[in-house]
């Protein structure tokens, strides 16, 4: 007789799949690692900001000691930067782990989690781990669909997961739109909004969510350094929300789940606004670069507001996976999404110049 551990709703959870590393597509197909390009985990291409990097090297004589817990220096620096008392903030290991704590904090056995059609897949990770219930809205034109949203709304509805921009297909919902949502989400009803992205908006796009905060208690604004800040190896991200959620947080947060170096460099990093305009300038430079060529080669995309872009490679459900293997024996890394639902397309991070002219002739060699 075979024991099964866990309970069955663990067990029907298919672990989340990364992009491939470049070692491994080396070593898979005999590959030069300094040839490959990688836009497959929508890291910033920069690589990490000397300032951050300089706070690193201060900080390693400490790690014989654990981590500051309570990260007093960071949650200072944050609190300076958005207003916001530190006792708003807590820290993750990535704000995936943001994302899960307010999961397991917000929600019990049973209950119910609503979230979009094609948004990030560790929300339906949080929801099977749990053992809750997924209502999950279809997209209209990729994106949420903040109406279905509202309607799919239970009686046991305790948590509702939105992401701006919206991650893998890039979409945007406007901040007054997203304001009106919240409004008439009830207070009983958490909101993670989900913001991993929101350094890349234009200007013309940009919202004051923590503004949101302080009007609404059952809002949770979650931000990551992996992306713009350009710090994803040390797994680092923040929630803001009123005290009520956060001592929530705080009761399952894990013991020193933020490293000294993470701390460190996350301080340095949030200070380094030329960083962050330079990336922010990259990006929308090579958006421009890679939509132009998906046009040329008469591609469908979906406009996005992040750092990647959504490409649909081809009509039939084979068409993501056959260029994407294409692509991999070109040395070049990107992201099927056919885990999503979309089996036709690949997301592509925006690179570096030179990395993304390389992708898009190995692309064109693919396709061809």
């Amino acid at each position: 007789m075979t024991t099964q551990f866990g309970p069955s709703y663990v067990r029907a959870i298919a672990p989340y799949v990364a992009g491939k590393p470049i070692s491994e597509v080396a070593r898979e197909f005999g590959l030069d690692e300094a040839r490959i390009v990688k836009l497959a985990s929508n890291e910033n291409p920069l690589g990490m900001p000397e300032s951050a990097q300089r706070a690193i090297a201060q900080a390693a004589s400490e790690l014989g000691r654990y981590p500051d817990s309570n990260a007093f220096e960071l949650k200072a620096a944050l609190a300076a930067r958005y207003d916001v008392p530190p006792e708003w903030i807590t820290l993750g290991n990535g704000s995936n782990d943001i994302l899960e704590m307010a999961a397991h904090a917000f929600v019990e056995r049973g209950q119910s989690i609503v979230y979009s059609q094609y948004s990030f897949a560790v929300y339906a990770l949080a929801t099977q781990g749990l053992g809750a219930r997924h209502l999950v809205t279809p997209a209209v034109r990729y994106g949420h669909d903040l109406d279905a949203m509202l309607a799919a709304i239970a009686d046991d509805t305790r948590l509702i997961f939105v992401a701006n921009p919206n991650n893998p297909t890039g979409t945007f919902i406007d901040g007054a739109a997203l304001e009106a949502f919240i409004a008439r989400v009830p207070r009983h009803i958490a909101v993670v909004l989900d913001e991993a992205y929101t350094e890349y908006l234009a200007a013309d796009k940009r919202y004051d969510s923590i503004a949101w905060v302080r009007r609404y208690p059952n809002l949770l604004v979650s931000r990551t350094f992996s992306k713009a800040y350009g710090l994803a190896g040390l797994r680092i991200g923040f929630a803001i929300a009123q005290p009520e959620l956060t001592d929530l947080l705080n009761r399952l947060r894990q013991p020193f789940n933020v490293n000294t170096l993470a701390q460190a460099a996350a301080v340095a990093a949030l200070g380094d606004t030329a960083f962050l305009e330079k990336s922010a300038a990259l990006n929308a430079e090579g958006y421009r670069t890679l939509t132009a060529a998906f046009e040329r080669m008469c591609l469908e995309y979906v406009p996005s507001d992040g750092n990647f872009v959504l490409v649909r490679m081809g009509t039939d459900d084979q068409a993501g996976d056959r260029v994407n293997l294409a692509l991999l024996k070109q040395g070049v890394i990107v992201r099927p999404v056919g885990g999503y639902g979309l089996p036709q397309w690949l997301r592509v991070t925006i690179g570096l110049p030179e990395e993304n002219a390389a992708f898009l002739a190995a692309l064109e060699r693919a396709l061809a």
